[in-house]
């Protein structure tokens, strides 16, 4: 009986420590496939989209200055774009986030600092946005999927497209939408980068959509662009540099990846001369610097790695 009680005693310790991991693993496993699935069908719904722009009115568009001024575009973008090539099970307006699975107890940023509830315009996500005359702040709106999940929508009405510029220029208005997710509700842990993240919209036609996932959560500070490659590499197979798309989301969701604003980032976008794209911000502006050096020793950047 002592050996029996000796055995139960051991197999119970050995289960309390090995539990919490396994029950870890699976939760991310879970994760990390959903984020997938939503991912997959986002971008070919936007596709189906001829265009993001131009949904809703703005409050200084409808009667300015009136009682019945209201911000309607990112509602709008939802019940007479997105419904139309999603499925989509329930809608609501800012003034009832929490009635589509919204966590009325906030979340936590990548490094778990609290955030109290979900940014309710686009410059409560970023107000550095709003340092380009062409973009323009919205009320959000949010909706559920077909799938469960939960989804706060941050829309921009007047966002251009893509011209392939070959000088440097500020990025904001190539933001049409960015969405925050929740892929289990008020469920715990409610963390950026387990089950609350980030899917970005750019350009309004020919759109393209990304959903980065930050690996490390201090950059990589003052590297050649190979050194940030080989770093990145070295974290897991599935990190990499970030394509520029993908470093413009960071720049927008910056306050959840806790990443830090005035600093020169890589990017794995190639441009002309075997030199790549950079994304400088600083001073409330999102500037892309065309031609730092890429293949070759030239310029030393910061650098964030991500996958998909």
């Amino acid at each position: 009986m002592a050996e029996i009680l000796l055995s139960l005693t051991i197999i119970g310790v050995v289960a309390a420590i090995t539990l919490p991991s396994l029950t870890g693993n699976i939760n991310e496993r879970t994760w990390n496939t959903q984020r997938k699935a939503l991912y997959a069908r986002f971008s070919q719904a936007i596709a189906l989209m001829p265009a993001l722009n131009g949904y809703g009115t703005l409050k200084e568009e409808s009667s300015a200055g009136a009682s019945d001024a209201e911000d309607t575009a990112a509602e709008t973008f939802v019940v007479a774009g997105l419904s139309k090539v999603l499925k989509i099970n329930n809608i609501c307006a800012s003034e009832h986030l929490y009635d589509c699975g919204i966590t009325s107890k906030g979340f936590n940023t990548v490094n778990g600092n609290k955030v109290a509830s979900f940014p309710a315009t686009f410059a409560d996500l970023n107000g550095e946005m709003l340092s380009y005359s062409m973009f323009k702040n919205t009320k959000v709106a949010a909706f559920e999927t077909a799938n469960g999940e939960s989804l706060v929508v941050y829309y921009n009405p007047k966002c251009t497209s893509n011209m392939n510029e070959r000088t440097s220029y500020k990025v904001q208005s190539k933001v049409c939408v960015n969405f925050l997710y929740d892929l289990n509700g008020s469920k715990g842990p409610n963390t950026v980068g387990k089950d609350i993240g980030v899917m970005t919209a750019l350009y309004s036609s020919d759109s393209v959509v990304v959903a980065p996932v930050i690996n490390n959560k201090e950059a990589l500070h003052h590297v050649y662009f190979q050194e940030g490659v080989s770093a990145c590499r070295k974290m897991d197979e599935e990190y990499r540099l970030p394509n520029f798309e993908e470093l413009v989301s960071l720049f927008v969701n910056h306050k959840l990846y806790d990443i830090k604003t005035g600093q020169h980032l890589w990017s794995s976008t190639a441009v002309e001369g075997g030199k790549v794209k950079g994304l400088f911000t600083n001073a409330g502006t999102a500037v892309l610097v065309q031609g730092f050096g890429g293949s070759t020793p030239a310029d030393r950047l910061d650098a964030y790695c991500v996958k998909r």
